[in-house]
């Protein structure tokens, strides 16, 4: 008879409260409006909860053992959550002193004992209008730190990120005395490829030469990044010289046998030369940076293409 229309609901609500009485009440009312409840005795069984699975919505008692409903929220902020939490206290301390240690404390909102069960559900939906702001802001932020970080031609990771991010592979590389390797990769002749073919034909060669990158090296663990024009670095973590000599000699190897489909009935096959480097801290003691182990993977790469093209050269770092 008070429904606020939440049967297609997916959120889960914990419900904190040491009266069990109370505690059946509103669990019965919100699993009827299709939410999936969760219930606590006291705020120390609901932050235990809450640490093994992040619920977006909680409903607490102020008044409880062990840890009060106060208590509880000043834990809940306190943890680093995959998203927003909406805390609701239900309580009969209603002063205006009261209120106001509650949203303090970090609740949201606040609903009296005994409570309507309409006014209840009213807040639950203001909660819900919050968090799904909350989660459109977020994706948004999220995709413009992926556009930021993403060459939008290929796919990869782009300069600025490898700028960013290989500093910290080499530091963690002196951390945990592990082999660090990159390789450098430039299509050969690529320019007869746009001159012969169209500047068309050259963008697709460049995405299927990084589909062929990232199915040839270990996912979430080595990445690739357009460094500029047709060259792009592979990075290769914990992974010494020989072992990445020999996952890049079987990339070249692929590229070499592959056709490219550019359109128009018409498929064409390219080579790449490659120069790795390895950064071994066991070898080299002295800490290195982004500048010189990139230098040395372009020197490797130029002794590749002056040797003739469609090979691979490395070598540690010197």
């Amino acid at each position: 008879m008070f429904s606020c229309h939440f049967k297609d609901s997916t959120y889960s609500i914990l419900v904190v409260d040491d009266d069990p009485v109370s505690r059946t009440l509103l669990e019965r009312i919100l699993k009827k409006e299709g939410f999936n409840v969760i219930t606590a005795e006291n705020g120390e069984e609901a932050l235990n909860l809450f640490k093994n699975q992040y619920i977006p919505i909680i409903l607490t008692d102020w008044m409880m053992p062990k840890m009060n409903g106060l208590e509880l929220c000043r834990a809940i902020r306190q943890i680093e959550s995959s998203g927003y939490v909406f805390i609701i206290i239900i309580t009969a301390k209603d002063s205006r002193d009261d209120i106001v240690k509650g949203l303090e404390a970090g609740a949201d909102d606040y609903v009296n004992k005994p409570f309507y069960p309409p006014e209840l559900l009213a807040r639950i939906k203001t909660g819900i209008r919050i968090l799904e702001l909350e989660k459109s802001l977020r994706e948004a932020n999220e995709e413009i730190k992926r556009l930021s970080i993403t060459d939008p031609l290929t796919g990869c990771y782009n300069r600025g990120y490898l700028m960013e991010y290989l500093p910290k592979e080499i530091k963690r590389a002196v951390r945990y005395s592990h082999p660090l390797s990159i390789a450098m990769t430039d299509i050969d002749h690529f320019k007869n490829v746009n001159d012969t073919y169209g500047h068309q034909a050259g963008d697709i060669v460049l995405r299927y030469l990084v589909e062929l990158m990232r199915s040839s090296i270990r996912d979430a663990i080595d990445w690739v990044a357009r460094y500029g024009g047709e060259e792009f670095v592979i990075v290769i973590p914990e992974t010494g010289l020989e072992d990445a000599k020999k996952v890049i000699e079987r990339l070249r190897k692929r590229i070499e046998a592959t056709e490219i489909d550019i359109g128009n009935d018409k498929k064409i096959k390219i080579t790449a030369s490659f120069g790795v480097v390895c950064f071994d801290p066991r070898i080299k003691k002295e800490m290195v940076d982004i500048d010189s182990i990139i230098k040395e993977a372009d020197k490797f790469l130029y002794e590749a293409k002056n040797e003739g093209r469609n090979r691979v050269k490395a070598g540690l770092l010197a």
